[in-house]
């Protein structure tokens, strides 16, 4: 993955992205972190193209987000699921899949419970996501993601609403993607995660990036604030 970012502000009442450059190669699997309020998930949703900076420029594999095609490269795993609660989990599938790609219903359907079946939700398919676990919920919305084919997928705090053990689940079903050979930009607060999965690390604060480089930052952060942060989150 290829990220080039320059110049990048956003803002809503407030500035909450500050004037962000940084340019990244050959990497597959990004992690940010930082404390709530860092501006990781402001950042992600500028670099799935979600939402259109207030200035400057965003690159994802030499394609502007701006691009209309851009969307169609990539997706997001939001931090509460985001099914919808009236159809079943097969359906959230096969409704943006025939609506966003124009997919034939049964070759829909056949995508679907390909990919709910990867992320063990074969039985699940047909419930409702009121009737199904938190854990089993958010792999149906990775499985949702995966069903679009991206070339990367956006996650944000996909285990924040979890319980311990749903969250070891989620982070085994997100572990497993790379067997798809997708690429993955995540925000998470799970460390022990970050270390298992991240190939790169940006820690943010208040809206900065502030220390970047290999997981093995956090062992040995160069910054007093980064320093501080892995102290409370180990």
């Amino acid at each position: 993955m290829k990220i080039d970012i320059q110049g990048l502000r956003h803002e809503y009442d407030i500035e909450v992205l500050k004037d962000l450059t940084i340019q990244l190669e050959n990497v597959s699997s990004i992690a940010l972190i930082g404390v709530s309020g860092s501006g990781k998930s402001t950042l992600l949703r500028l670099l799935s193209g979600i939402e259109t900076p207030s200035a400057g420029t965003v690159k994802v594999n030499d394609t502007d987000i701006r691009e209309r095609t851009y969307k169609r490269r990539v997706g997001f795993v939001f931090q509460d699921h985001n099914l919808f609660p009236h159809l079943t989990l097969e359906r959230n599938i096969t409704l943006i899949l025939e609506e966003t790609r124009k997919t034939p219903k049964e070759k829909a359907r056949a995508i679907a419970q390909k990919n709910l079946e990867a992320l063990q939700l074969g039985d699940q398919m047909h419930k409702l996501p009121k009737h199904v676990s938190g854990g089993q919920a958010q792999r149906a919305s990775i499985a949702r993601a995966l069903a679009l084919d991206p070339d990367v997928i956006f996650l944000d705090e996909p285990t924040a609403s979890l319980d311990p053990v749903l969250t070891h689940e989620v982070l085994m079903a997100v572990k497993k993607l790379r067997d798809f050979g997708k690429e993955f930009v995540f925000a998470t607060h799970v460390i022990s995660f970050v270390k298992d999965f991240a190939d790169y690390v940006i820690f943010m604060e208040n809206g900065a990036i502030v220390e970047h480089g290999p997981p093995s930052i956090m062992d040995a952060p160069s910054t007093a604030s980064m320093r501080a942060y892995m102290d409370k989150v180990h």
